[in-house]
């Protein structure tokens, strides 16, 4: 992120209400999701003819990638981020179109698929005054309150 993309996000230290509990509300928005994720996925099954039971983690994770990337293309938020009011935003300040919806879905499959960086993301979270994770960092994007207007 260059010191030119920096000004259009908000400032973590004189607008500190942009990123307050966003960690916490990431992690309820993931368990939010995963459920509505997993009720797609067994809806889906019986027009498998039921053979969608024995492949069911990966038919989960094409509906996860499918429910990220149109949510957040939509409304730059899942449903699980609109419950907690959160949101995405660009490294302009503006909403996610379809590319980095995309993009940041593919950094969280990866992350997801090797661990270490799901625990490095976390750890990012936890310590950036932005409270970015790993795709968020690679990307220039950020979550920020949805209540606090931009």
């Amino acid at each position: 992120m260059t010191m030119q993309d920096i000004f259009h996000l908000p400032d973590p230290e004189t607008q500190p209400e942009f990123y307050a509990d966003v960690p916490a509300k990431r992690l309820v928005a993931f368990v939010a999701d995963t459920v509505v994720i997993l009720g797609l996925s067994l809806l889906i099954v019986p027009f498998t003819a039921f053979t969608g039971l024995f492949f069911f983690p990966v038919l989960m994770a094409v509906v996860g990638f499918a429910y990220r990337v149109v949510t957040i293309a939509r409304g730059s938020a899942t449903w699980g981020m609109q419950l907690v009011a959160i949101e995405f935003r660009a490294r302009d300040g503006g909403r996610f179109d379809t590319g980095l919806a995309f993009a940041h879905t593919l950094g969280l499959a990866i992350s997801l698929g090797l661990p270490v960086l799901q625990v490095i993301s976390i750890v990012l979270m936890l310590t950036q005054p932005r409270r970015q994770g790993l795709s968020d960092l690679v990307l220039g994007t950020v979550a920020v309150n949805r209540r606090a207007a931009m």
